[in-house]
């Protein structure tokens, strides 16, 4: 499991041009199952997205697919954790021991 932290390095006016695109980015892998949640920081400086990846090399090719990547719009800063405990609603997403 991953989370994945983005820090907007331009203007919000510049991200909002590529919003749409990165939606669409979102949307595709959330189809896929590799996005579990996402959402904005507050204040906006940026992102969350819970990734269930294969690994990290996996997610990083992901990450490269992000118009806010290929436009330079955002740092990106991934953490990769053993989920062992939750609520009920999202067991399935711990580890098998």
């Amino acid at each position: 499991m991953f989370i994945i932290s983005l820090t907007y390095k331009q203007s919000n006016a510049e991200v909002d041009k590529y919003i749409d695109s990165h939606r669409i980015f979102l949307t595709k892998f959330y189809a896929a199952g590799v996005f579990i949640m996402s959402g904005r920081k507050q204040p906006r400086t940026g992102g969350i997205i819970l990734a269930k990846a294969q690994n990290l090399a996996s997610l990083e090719q992901i990450i490269q697919q992000d118009p806010f990547y290929i436009h330079q719009l955002a740092d990106y800063e991934i953490t990769e954790f053993l989920p062992s405990k939750s609520i009920s609603e999202l067991s399935h997403l711990l580890l098998e021991r």
